[in-house]
């Protein structure tokens, strides 16, 4: 055995101690602390108020156009608006007057702590999709029904990693979504519409926070049990007594 397969035999060996390891003790640990972290003020009986913000962007006074109902607006021809005679009513927004508009920092301390256990979930999975990897034995034909147990489990792990990595797009998308809606509020400060909608995603986001970490809980859980009830056809896919059936 040359030395870079007796390091990548080494690999794999502590790969599968330290996925064993994590399946039986560390699990059940995550289970546990992850339940206590859903009892926690954080996400217990929280009123949806509280993760509203001002947005810091005022309302400008209205503009000093006619005040008639009736009056007919002048139309410009853009040819007029590049002219400097051309006097056109409005509000522009150059700059915010009282400064940048903060993220919702309920909602970023929120996402602080749920993003590692986000990547934990990711990492762990991988873990354990490598581990069965492993053990899954050379093709042959017959006694593969424990080898479709560790494709079915390895499936299972595959699609939970996915999801968890989903959940980082879905943090991402949230921002994107709130600074859209704030751009209108800042070029549009007088529709009220806009700033609701501000607190409603915010109000959305803090509910998909929680459920991301049930859903988190819920595939430990998940990933636990099914590996744990097949646990001895995982590592032993096939018996050493099959072929005395024959």
């Amino acid at each position: 055995m040359t030395d870079v397969t007796k390091k990548v035999q080494d690999y794999k060996d502590s790969l599968k101690i330290k996925a064993e390891h994590l399946i039986i003790k560390g699990f059940p640990e995550k289970i546990v602390k992850l339940n206590q972290l859903l009892e926690t003020p954080n996400f217990q009986d929280r009123d949806l108020s509280d993760v509203h913000q001002d947005l810091n962007i005022p309302v400008p006074p209205p503009s000093s156009g006619t005040n008639e109902p009736n009056a007919k607006r002048q139309r410009i021809d853009s040819s007029e608006l590049s002219s400097s005679n051309a006097s056109v009513e409005g509000t522009r927004v150059y700059s915010l007057p009282n400064g940048t508009v903060p993220c919702n920092k309920p909602l970023s301390d929120l996402i602080h702590l749920v993003k590692p256990h986000i990547r934990e979930l990711v990492e762990d999975s991988n873990l354990l999709k490598m581990w069965i990897s492993f053990m899954i034995p050379k093709i042959e034909d017959g006694n593969n029904f424990g080898v479709s147990i560790q494709e079915d489990t390895l499936a299972e792990i595959q699609s939970v990693e996915s999801e968890a990595a989903a959940f980082f797009d879905q943090i991402s998308r949230y921002f994107i979504s709130r600074a859209k809606i704030v751009s209108k509020v800042a070029k549009y400060p007088h529709i009220d519409d806009y700033r609701r909608a501000v607190r409603e995603l915010d109000e959305k986001e803090y509910l998909s926070l929680w459920l991301v970490m049930c859903e988190i809980r819920n595939r430990y859980c998940s990933l636990h049990d099914i590996v744990i009830k097949n646990l001895e056809k995982i590592k032993k896919p096939r018996s050493s007594n099959a072929e005395n059936l024959y």
